[in-house]
């Protein structure tokens, strides 16, 4: 079923807290919030123990040249500004997770980490604490105050830049306190740089950031193999036979196609894939695209948007940043474990990866996929 939505009620002006990156999207935000009347303070969040001086093309979001940046529009738009060091923590609920994921044979998303543990938790925590009523993002979702006062978080209008996915770990409490300025609106991303452009932000024409922010040269199994060393194994095909070998497992993702680094050609000559990580053993197995076909999945480390669902129900799901919907059902079992099942295989899904849950627009919740079923048996 789809909601439907109820115009949100005139609100108040809110002390708030807008973190700013030092992007476009952040600057308008807070512009934004200033300009419907609400008290804004500017924040720049030092992820970075060591930050670099200058970005590398559009690449990461934490450097000297970023937090200038997000200094000169907080200056512009009139409001105060600070510098928050959350290095140690974001070290510690971010990037260690994120290697330590990996080493497990998973594949995670640090930026679902980072609104759950960082913005929406660690920052939130200490807005709150300082009296600040909400925080402000720029990120492209929007939330909806229901009749009853209850919130509910929902996709972008614009769903070509839509955000809710990686904000599909924000619980009833937190969504109380966050504030999404550019999600109500349907607007290209140049017209958000004309908008900038026109209230003199000199951000209107910087490269968006991309990739993973505290890994700014893309090289991501380098940096995995920095933190955890080298560790020779085989790449083996669904038999156990030994095709190859690799330096590392951690540098494999399920569905990877590019850079396996196979002699032998495959018996039927199409493309292998990687289809399963074993970090016990140190192996990596690839065969067809067929075999990755899964036709559902458990989750665990549920998080859900309002109340969790009681029994089955029928669902969209998404299943990576950028990905598309696909139709599943779903049931939470004991509270704590989502079990999943799509209504057509989907392929490439990867344990840690996050499946979000979608009921219309609207989030329902977020969960930490576990293990796959496959359509191949043994596979």
């Amino acid at each position: 079923m789809t909601l439907t939505e109820t115009p949100q009620p005139p609100q108040r002006p809110l002390r708030v807290l807008a973190a700013m990156s030092g992007g476009v999207d952040s600057a308008v935000a807070a512009a934004r919030a200033a300009e419907a009347g609400h008290d804004v303070t500017g924040v720049h969040l030092a992820l970075s123990a060591n930050p670099q001086s200058f970005r590398t093309g559009a690449r990461g979001c934490c450097t000297i040249e970023d937090s200038r940046d997000a200094r000169r529009a907080a200056d512009v738009i009139g409001i105060p500004f600070y510098v928050w060091d959350l290095a140690e923590r974001f070290r510690e609920d971010v990037v260690e997770d994120f290697v330590a994921e990996y080493e497990a044979g998973r594949t995670p998303n640090p930026c679902l980490r980072c609104n759950e543990k960082i913005k929406f938790a660690a920052l939130l925590d200490k807005a709150l604490a300082l009296g600040f009523d909400a925080v402000v993002t720029g990120h492209y979702a929007k939330v909806i105050v229901r009749e009853d006062g209850t919130r509910e978080l929902h996709r972008a209008s614009d769903m070509a830049k839509d955000q809710s996915y990686v904000l599909g770990v924000l619980d009833d409490k937190q969504l109380a306190h966050a504030m999404f300025p550019l999600g109500d609106t349907v607007t290209t991303k140049e017209e958000i740089r004309a908008e900038a452009e026109r209230r003199g932000l000199a951000v209107a024409k910087k490269p968006d950031s991309h990739d993973i922010c505290f890994i700014a040269d893309g090289d991501t199994q380098g940096f995995l193999a920095a933190r955890l060393g080298k560790a020779e194994g085989d790449i083996v095909d669904e038999s156990g036979t030994v095709l190859g070998t690799h330096e590392g497992a951690y540098g494999y993702t399920i569905g990877q196609r590019k850079g396996l680094r196979i002699g032998t050609p495959a018996p039927d000559g199409k493309p292998r894939y990687v289809l399963d990580i074993s970090p016990v053993n140190n192996t990596v197995t690839v065969g067809p695209a067929a075999a990755l076909d899964v036709t559902g999945l458990t989750a665990i480390k549920p998080r859900w948007c309002g109340a969790a669902p009681s029994g089955p129900g029928t669902y969209t799901a998404q299943l990576r940043a950028h990905g598309g919907e696909t139709e599943v059902t779903a049931e939470l079992v004991d509270g704590s474990e989502l079990r999943v099942a799509f209504t057509e295989p989907v392929r490439g899904v990867a344990p840690g990866q996050a499946i979000v849950l979608y009921d219309g627009t609207r989030v329902v919740g977020s969960a930490t996929i576990a293990t796959t079923e496959r359509v191949t048996a043994g596979v």
